[in-house]
């Protein structure tokens, strides 16, 4: 079973996001349900940010005792001391710890060291288990390696077409990092009808037509391609509704092999913070 392998991301709760997203943002009513549903089904890791519209605020109206909280911060420029936003984090979840506090924009800590500094008091001071890194790219990651940045938590896009981290990923975790897989379904572009896609994405089409031909179930094949690599400990799924998860629940255990993607793919196509708006 590798429902112990599925991570709630939360994004959806505080903004309405990704690009097969129809419904908008997910009603606090309809977030209870899919955390309830969660913890029944051993799903116990949050993945939040204080940059998700309200999700921080949504979460806390609900009991977060049984969840590992992953929360993120934002340049300590945009107004808000690191001390601020980790405060405002703890009040908004009603939690007096957290499991894991990563850095949203970690190329800045090359050039401001203090920022790890702190969030590593926090870790001392026991509000914060792990700390870490988001990632966008392995650039960032191996300049922060370098500079003996360790982190105890990642969290990195890793997909059926993007597998750009793969030899970081099982560098980090043979160190004892936790390692947080995101974007398993490419902010759904890999549900996407592929002729109405612009040609920004042509590059992938005929591998996402492909993929959709091999299996009726994309999404549980998708899912089970991220759980079953075992560096990955963590698969972090949005949902939009409780029907969602439970789907992912359900196919994350199906017994679906796809054929290995051995197109190399345009970076500008996996970062989805290029794709045309």
């Amino acid at each position: 079973m590798h429902n112990h392998k599925l991570g709630l991301g939360t994004v959806q709760f505080g903004v309405p996001y990704g690009i097969a997203n129809i419904a908008g943002q997910t009603k606090p009513e309809e977030v209870s349900k899919i955390l309830q549903y969660a913890i029944a089904n051993g799903i116990t890791v949050l993945d939040t940010a204080a940059a998700y519209g309200n999700a921080e605020q949504v979460l806390g109206e609900n009991n977060m005792s049984q969840f590992q909280i992953v929360s993120k911060y934002i340049s300590p420029s945009a107004g808000k001391s690191i001390a601020q936003q980790l405060q405002h984090t703890l009040a908004s979840l009603q939690v007096n710890n957290i499991y894991g506090y990563l850095a949203h924009r970690p190329a800045e800590i090359l050039d401001n060291p203090s920022q790890w500094k702190t969030i590593k008091d926090f870790q001392q001071k026991g509000v914060v288990k792990k700390i870490g890194f988001s990632l966008n790219t392995p650039g960032e990651l191996q300049a922060l390696t370098v500079k003996n940045f360790i982190p105890d938590l990642i969290q990195v896009p890793f997909n059926y077409l993007d597998n750009r981290f793969e030899d970081l990923m099982k560098r980090l975790k043979d160190k004892g990092c936790e390692i947080h897989a995101r974007s398993v379904f490419l902010q759904g572009l890999f549900f996407k009808e592929v002729n109405t896609l612009p040609s920004f994405f042509d590059a992938v089409k005929p591998i996402i037509k492909n993929l959709q031909a091999q299996t009726n179930n994309i999404s549980g094949a998708l899912l089970r391609y991220v759980a079953e690599k075992p560096f990955i400990d963590k698969v972090i799924v949005g949902v939009e509704n409780v029907q969602q998860l439970e789907t992912n629940v359900q196919s994350v255990n199906l017994d679906i092999q796809l054929e290995k993607n051995t197109t190399t793919i345009p970076d500008h196509i996996l970062m989805p913070s290029n794709w045309p708006a």
